[in-house]
């Protein structure tokens, strides 16, 4: 289903790419939960984030892996369900493989893109069919993510409304440069409390549109501004035939900070 394959995409579903910026989009235990609103529906989905550190071969990485499912009614019209994960050097802030698989009824998916930066190239693979397998020269302009990691990466920049800057972005088999807006402050209620947020839009502007942005789509995320945590507390995806909505319904903090926490108490 559209819906969940867009709000999940690489489904890995958590920052805009940083250009030149080592910061991780999330920490060692943080974990994020939100509920999907689609039209009538309004616990359509959800979407489960959480990020966990390990070492490979002596280097620290940072696993964060994402679940997205529909729920209640609509899971039994459009049964919806995919994993996602991206793993990043800690050393480098860059992103080294993004994998992800999902099963809609009858069709399912399974592909990865592994980096490759000393080379510049990206090697992805589809096993379930090997003819779409491609190698892809990287962009300059900074590494890439998937767009949902990008638009939680922007929790790390410092925007105020009317500045801009540009990112790479993973799409299924290529990655595109979008430019991210930050369009004005808005106060956004949620079950976690009310925060003012900055809402940015990524828009697809210094190239040839493509995909959801040539279908005429739009992408928006609120990062609360009052709060050091800078949560991205919601998403939007708006379609021609409606929007879906992600709200942050719950939150575990990094570990390092739940330790400290429990130390203080």
């Amino acid at each position: 289903m559209k819906l969940f394959r867009l709000l999940c995409l690489a489904h890995v579903c958590v920052a805009l790419a940083a250009a030149a910026d080592s910061s991780l989009p999330l920490r060692d235990g943080e974990q994020l939960k939100y509920r999907v609103a689609w039209g009538i529906f309004g616990h359509a989905g959800e979407i489960n984030i959480n990020a966990a550190a390990e070492i490979d071969d002596g280097v620290p990485h940072l696993a964060v892996t994402t679940t997205t499912m529909t729920r209640g009614v609509l899971s039994r019209l459009f049964p919806f369900e995919a994993r996602g994960q991206s793993i990043f050097n800690q050393n480098t802030g860059r992103l080294m493989l993004l994998t992800e698989t999902s099963e809609s009824g009858k069709k399912r998916t399974n592909t990865a893109m592994e980096f490759d930066y000393q080379k510049s190239v990206a090697q992805f693979s589809d096993f379930l069919n090997s003819s779409r397998d491609r190698s892809i020269d990287l962009p300059p302009g900074g590494d890439p993510m998937d767009l949902i990691m990008s638009l939680v990466q922007t929790r790390t920049w410092e925007l105020n409304p009317g500045d801009a800057r540009d990112i790479n972005v993973v799409f299924e088999k290529e990655i595109y440069q979008l430019t991210v807006h930050a369009l004005g402050y808005e106060m956004v209620e949620t079950r976690l409390g009310r925060f003012k947020t900055l809402m940015l839009e990524p828009r697809m502007e210094k190239t040839p549109p493509k995909g959801m942005f040539k279908r005429g789509s739009r992408v928006h995320v609120w990062i609360a501004q009052d709060d050091p945590r800078r949560l991205p507390v919601k998403f939007e995806v708006e379609f021609k035939f409606g929007a879906g909505v992600a709200t942050l319904i719950d939150y575990d903090p990094p570990a390092a900070d739940a330790a400290a926490l429990a130390q203080a108490e």
